[in-house]
């Protein structure tokens, strides 16, 4: 089987190289593409691949403007660094892909799903718009809060958290002070960028810059502490734990 890698960070291209070899020694590696351009110059002038592995970000732009330029005639299963959620529609269409870093047996899954299936399916456009949308979402980078007779501007870095209480939601700065801002917590979830922001609970997002101790605690859970409040102890929750550890790891 003849495969071809079109990823442009070198390490995760070798890393990579080295695990389809893990799977199957046999298993030969064409090239390793770093761009957009070079991947439609080359899948243009040379015989089609077995299979491809085409990370989603390149250096000169995302992969699916390879679609755009040239018929990929190949079968493609995807690495990406984004998380699961932006995802979804990889699931409803069948199509594989791998989330960074790079798991064997995940790989293996999906070298072995593609030997037994072994047949090119069309990719609707329509993915690769959902896709394209989720990943180039325009995230909130302020908050405007009136405090008195006064107008409040905070970026986002200058953001710890985000906490409800009583049926009010709250901005807590970098320096520990606390205004109420006018969206629920479901809300400033959904508008701010996942991996600068985690929900560890229901009442708290926390920022990641912020974090400044993660230990262990009871239940299987974990108490971390903030930078500007380091007096209060904040819990991830049993059930977010996992998530929580993926979420810091990208």
């Amino acid at each position: 089987m003849n495969c071809l890698i079109i990823e442009d960070e070198k390490e995760a291209a070798i890393k990579l190289a080295g695990l389809i070899k893990k799977h199957d020694q046999n298993i030969v590696i064409l090239d390793t593409i770093q761009s957009v351009k070079n991947a439609v110059i080359w899948l243009n002038n040379n015989e089609t691949p077995d299979l491809i592995f085409m990370d989603i970000q390149l250096s000169d732009g995302l992969s699916f403007e390879i679609f755009e330029q040239t018929i990929v005639k190949a079968p493609v299963i995807f690495t990406t660094a984004y998380d699961e959620y932006a995802l979804k529609a990889f699931k409803v269409n069948s199509i594989d892909y791998l989330l960074k870093p790079i798991d064997q047996s995940e790989l293996d899954q999906a070298i072995d799903k593609y030997k037994e299936s072994n047949t090119l399916k069309e990719i609707p456009s329509q993915v690769f718009d959902n896709i394209l949308h989720s990943l180039t979402k325009k995230y909130k980078s302020k908050f405007v809060i009136k405090v008195g007779e006064h107008i409040k501007v905070f970026t986002i870095e200058d953001v710890q958290c985000f906490y409800s209480m009583e049926k009010y939601t709250f901005l807590q700065n970098n320096e520990g002070r606390d205004y109420a801002i006018s969206y629920s917590l479901d809300q400033v979830e959904d508008l701010i960028d996942p991996a600068k922001f985690f929900r560890i609970n229901r009442k708290f997002l926390v920022s990641f810059s912020a974090i400044t101790t993660i230990v262990n605690y009871s239940n299987s859970r974990l108490r971390i502490k903030l930078k500007s409040n380091e007096s209060e102890d904040l819990i991830v929750s049993r059930e977010k734990v996992q998530d929580f550890k993926q979420w810091l790891e990208n």
